[in-house]
């Protein structure tokens, strides 16, 4: 489910009225955002063993992780924000994952921005391993319609709607008009959208 629709990305295409072309909004709205959440870095989606790519519709992950913060064992930084929920977290260097080694969830504390997890120095009894993929960590993470930030949804329309008025001038970088010669817009991701974005990117991101 995406988070933009038609009719606010019609607001950014004022040109087109009417339904006669939703379904090929729709689709491209489903490429942008696809094309953005790989910018932010966001983990891959698999469905019944078949990748998907990566989106920005809350979905469920499992995040098989080395280890908290080398310098703070006590935070654990996962690889994706915004962090809705966490249905469970393991800490186990033989990577068994048994109800032996689930972390008690009032022990621990998230911050939901930041997708890192605080253990309670009063509360926690148990603490984050550090060996390979030693933390299994079963989490909800991405944005609703509901949810998604307003400049989130801003940056979508903008490079939405260029592509959309771009798509005449596909493979060329000029378009004649009345004798003359247009230069046609750039066809990668607009600087002004990256700078919206870059807030958004998930930890351990390369810019």
């Amino acid at each position: 489910m995406a988070i933009v629709d038609n009719t606010l990305l019609k607001e950014y295409l004022p040109e087109i009225q009417g339904t006669g072309i939703d379904a090929e909004l729709t689709a491209l709205i489903s490429r942008v955002e696809t094309a953005i959440a790989r910018f932010l870095s966001f983990p891959e989606v698999t469905q019944s063993s078949t990748v998907l790519g990566p989106t920005l519709d809350s979905h469920a992950y499992t995040f098989h992780l080395d280890g908290p913060q080398f310098m703070n064992p006590s935070v654990l930084q996962l690889p994706v924000k915004p962090v809705t929920a966490i249905a469970s977290i393991h800490s186990d260097p033989d990577r068994q994952y048994g109800s032996d080694t689930l972390i008690d969830a009032t022990t621990y504390t998230f911050n939901k921005h930041t997708g890192q997890v605080f253990l309670d120095p009063i509360k926690a009894t148990d603490t984050f391993d550090r060996s390979f993929r030693a933390i299994k960590a079963v989490v909800t993470a991405g944005y609703t319609s509901s949810t998604a930030p307003h400049d989130l949804k801003h940056a979508i329309c903008v490079w939405a709607s260029q592509i959309q008025r771009n798509k005449s001038a596909q493979g060329r970088n000029s378009i004649s008009n009345r004798g003359g010669s247009i230069t046609a817009s750039p066809k990668f991701m607009p600087e002004e959208v990256k700078e919206l974005l870059y807030p958004f990117r998930c930890f351990g991101a390369v810019l």
